[in-house]
């Protein structure tokens, strides 16, 4: 009996090992990395209405971090999002829904009247772009620097020092995708590539077809 279940286990792992290897090889499938949970949040919106991460459930979310005084070009961020915007057709998303997320971290100027005049002159539309922040200064530090690990320091003249960061958020809460830095690639290039990794894996990972995605990811067939 014993020689029986060891044989068995012997013939499981080598089935699991020679699977791994044949799914490394072939690689039928692409994945965006599932790189930890989104830090929940309650914030306030340019309307002056809350919104928290459990009203963007079931949406994918494209957050960056910025503040209505930083001097122009501010690391082209609003150019980024309006030409992802733009270019959106390029991912094939289908009915998958997608929010544009800016968190301000100047809340002691960034009323959400600011807010709002700031999104209207740059013609965000409202319907899928909210810009957002708290005056609770510490909570915003929180959720910022240790939930999305986006890194920035007031400067005694009012200004911040900051690094540009957009960050991927998929409709289950879970961060897919960090673009930091810019590269020989744009950031939009990068963002509608991983879009359309993902608007494929949520379209596709149904029924059966859904444990082909689970073994990609756990064979880390990831797309970058």
């Amino acid at each position: 009996m014993k020689k029986v279940l060891l044989y068995v286990l012997s013939g499981f792992a080598i089935l699991l090992i020679g699977g791994a290897i044949a799914f490394k090889v072939f690689q039928p499938i692409k994945v965006l990395p599932r790189l930890r949970l989104a830090p929940g949040y309650a914030l306030f919106n340019q309307f002056g209405q809350r919104l928290t991460n459990e009203d963007l459930r079931g949406k994918l979310v494209l957050y960056n971090f910025t503040y209505t005084r930083c001097p122009e070009p501010c690391y082209d961020q609003n150019a980024t999002i309006k030409e992802v915007q733009s270019r959106l057709d390029e991912a094939n998303l289908g009915e998958v829904e997608i929010v544009y997320v800016t968190v301000s971290f100047d809340p002691d100027f960034d009323s959400p009247e600011v807010l709002k005049a700031y999104a209207d002159s740059i013609g965000a539309n409202p319907d899928n772009w909210v810009f957002a922040t708290t005056s609770n200064k510490a909570l915003l530090k929180t959720i910022l620097g240790t939930g999305f690990e986006a890194y920035y320091e007031p400067n005694p003249d009012g200004t911040f020092a900051f690094d540009p960061i957009f960050v991927l958020v998929d409709g289950w809460g879970i961060i897919r995708g960090e673009y930091r830095f810019q590269t020989e690639v744009s950031y939009a290039d990068r963002i509608l590539r991983s879009l359309d990794t993902l608007g494929e894996e949520i379209r596709n990972s149904v029924g059966s077809a859904k444990l082909a995605y689970e073994a990609a990811h756990l064979f880390l067939c990831y797309s970058y």
